[in-house]
């Protein structure tokens, strides 16, 4: 009987772990373990003392390009210390496996494990800690580029908005308010002082699930997957925006820790009133951009709780909110 075609896959942990063992010259007693399936499939594995992460690409989802791309960077800002999760080469010099899945060939890197744990919620002496941090990683890629995706506000708002619109009806309140909001947005966008927003290379994706925290505050940053080309404020926007997902805005921390992260940024490194500005907008831009994201990734996620009913529960829980929460544009009913 022929094999039936499948989009996607978990490859078995077992198997990968012979394949890494052979690859990089691990020991016999070497672990592979599945821990996270979704866009990318992550595994952990273990040889004796020695961890390390082994992320499989989905397949179409990063070409070779893009995926050596993002080595260079990782590779650029190891050499100038950022503490980051980054690529090992095999015993044959090669950083990027290739790996004959059922539904094609996908993608493998091997990388160093971030020492630490996550934590969900963080002190805000440590998120000073972070924004130095981010704005160390700034300095860095400030002015630079990447043979990547480039963060232009069609990307985030327009593209975002379409894939969405695949799963919420045109009618609704809720989408009646994304294509309100983003009018306003794009607006944001083509009205924004040039002069004063630093370009180059973003992470896009720095959060608290996407760094690790030692018990003496050494913080290691890893998962540079969404890495590309845009305004530097848009990583700041990002974890602002995470925060206040994490502490909500009423609570009584919310706001110190904000400003504890926005100090130790500024400790290294100066943000423009005009990135201060925006940092809201381009949050709320930034939530249009992860929604469309969700959308688009549906088969590969095989999320159950990707419905209407979820993005309306998402817009008006979160989007909406945060819209309202810094008094954006004002709503209007888009026909």
């Amino acid at each position: 009987m022929k094999t039936f075609p499948v989009t996607n896959s978990n490859l078995s942990a077992t198997h990968l772990g012979l394949f890494l063992q052979e690859k990089y010259s691990l020991g016999k007693d070497v672990k592979c373990q599945l821990i996270k399936a979704g866009i990318n499939d992550t595994y952990l594995v273990t040889d004796n003392a020695d961890k390390f992460v082994f992320r499989v690409y989905s397949l179409n989802w990063r070409s070779r390009t893009e995926i050596e791309e993002e080595i260079k960077l990782l590779n650029q800002l190891k050499e100038n210390a950022i503490s980051i999760s980054y690529p090992l080469l095999d015993k044959e010099s090669n950083y990027v496996q290739t790996l004959n899945a059922p539904e094609g060939d996908r993608f493998g890197v091997l990388f160093t494990f971030a020492k630490g744990e996550k934590l969900h919620v963080i002190p805000q002496e440590t998120h000073f800690l972070i924004g130095q941090h981010m704005a160390r990683l700034h300095m860095v890629t400030n002015n630079q580029r990447l043979n990547r995706i480039n963060y232009s506000p069609e990307v985030i708002l327009i593209d975002s908005l379409k894939k969405i619109s695949s799963f919420l009806g045109s009618e609704t309140d809720e989408m009646n308010f994304m294509k309100s909001a983003q009018t306003y947005l794009l607006a944001e966008f083509e009205n924004a002082d040039i002069a004063q927003m630093r370009q180059g290379v973003v992470h896009l994706d720095i959060w608290f699930d996407n760094l690790n925290i030692t018990s003496d505050d050494k913080i290691t940053i890893f998962d540079f997957d969404f890495c590309g080309n845009g305004w530097l404020c848009l990583d700041i926007a990002y974890y602002i925006l995470q925060l206040h997902n994490v502490e909500k805005y009423e609570a009584k921390d919310y706001q110190p820790k904000v400003e504890g992260f926005i100090k130790g940024y500024e400790s290294v490194t100066p943000i423009s009133e005009e990135e201060k500005r925006l940092i809201p907008i381009l949050g709320v831009s930034l939530y249009f951009f992860y929604l469309g994201v969700q959308c688009q990734r549906y088969d590969n996620w095989s999320n159950s709780f990707l419905s209407e009913n979820y993005l309306k529960r998402y817009i008006n829980g979160l989007v909406k909110r945060y819209y309202d929460i810094y008094k954006l544009g004002d709503f209007k009913k888009v026909n």
